[in-house]
């Protein structure tokens, strides 16, 4: 893991990553750091954030990337299932595996995103 310096910036977007318990877009971090930093800072910090491996992203169907602070357990994987809310709009991580696939030969993967898409628990109850 690539150490990154610890700026004012980067302790209020790490902040906000790790207290929340969905994956956020650049928008909504921006949003919650705005007294802190600018846009272009904010897409900076999250890029040296991946490369430390201290966050991850996925994309939703729509297209929007989003962003989830790395609990590390025992065995960490970035290739993990996520599921976005088609209500709520929230994205959440879930300890699923990857379903496994064979590739046709001379393929290789170098990244994947595995998201599921409907309705979450809270957007269900009536």
């Amino acid at each position: 893991m690539k150490k990154t310096r610890n700026t004012p910036a980067k302790a209020a977007i790490v902040k906000v990553l790790s207290e929340s318990h969905q994956a956020l877009s650049h928008a909504e971090i921006l949003e919650k750091t705005q007294q802190v930093c600018d846009r272009v800072t904010v897409y900076r910090i999250l890029d040296r954030l991946l490369t430390s491996d201290i966050i991850h992203k996925t994309v939703t169907a729509e297209g929007v990337v989003k962003y989830a602070f790395c609990r590390h357990e025992a065995h960490h994987d970035h290739n993990h299932v996520h599921f976005n809310c088609t209500r709520c709009q929230k994205t959440e991580c879930l300890s699923l595996p990857i379903p496994e696939f064979k590739l046709p030969h001379a393929y290789t993967v170098h990244d994947m995103n595995f998201t599921l898409t409907g309705v979450c628990p809270e957007c269900q109850v009536v």
